[in-house]
């Protein structure tokens, strides 16, 4: 598991060229809507790849500017940083344009929202801190093929507004939660080591 703690983030490049080499062969004139959906993948690994490998450093970045930490490593560890990205874009963006091609669209139309919603959050921190991991592809490809594709499903009504509005808010729960762990659980961490050293010297 250490490997793939140290390693899994190098695949997502390689990921992203062979998603979008098979979308653009073989579903994107098949299915249009589909292929908008399923884009959201590659899109994130490429998102991902900027943050861990290409300049890298996302999680450093966080534990000292955001959390407020004095080392790199803690509290966002490696192993955290596997157990957040793997399950979303390596299992829950694919399972979704799988479900949404085979049940209906409008299953996969979270992953379009969670896309610009995280990447909205890349740009605050940009106003806060400057630059960070994960801003540049952010700024050019998640949020505007995000909006592309909400404006593009939207004008040709091919899901309903009650499923936008409830792929929209299970987005924003799923940032949400990822800020409350950020903060009410990463955070409190630096305080208690912090306490923990002060109470044994």
């Amino acid at each position: 598991m250490i490997w793939l703690y140290d390693n899994w983030s190098k695949s997502t490049i390689f990921l992203a060229i062979f998603v979008s080499t098979m979308l653009v062969l073989y579903v994107k004139n098949y299915n249009y809507a589909l292929f908008l959906i399923w884009l959201q993948t590659p899109v994130y690994f490429i998102h991902q790849f900027e943050e861990y490998i290409l300049p890298g450093g996302f999680a450093d970045f966080f534990n000292i500017k955001v959390l407020g930490s004095n080392r790199t490593d803690f509290p966002l560890t490696r192993k955290a940083s596997f157990w957040i990205n793997l399950p979303l874009t390596f299992i829950a963006f694919p399972l979704s344009a799988i479900f949404a091609g085979n049940i209906a669209l409008s299953i996969g139309i979270w992953t379009v929202y969670f896309s610009i919603i995280n990447s909205l959050s890349h740009v605050v921190m940009f106003f806060i801190f400057r630059y960070n991991p994960g801003f540049v592809v952010s700024l050019l490809l998640n949020i505007p093929v995000g909006v592309y594709v909400v404006y593009y499903f939207a004008s040709n009504n091919i899901i309903s507004i009650e499923s936008q509005i409830i792929g929209l808010a299970i987005s924003i729960l799923g940032q949400a939660l990822l800020m409350i762990w950020g903060f009410k659980i990463l955070k409190p961490k630096i305080r208690n080591k912090k306490t923990n050293m002060l109470n044994a010297h």
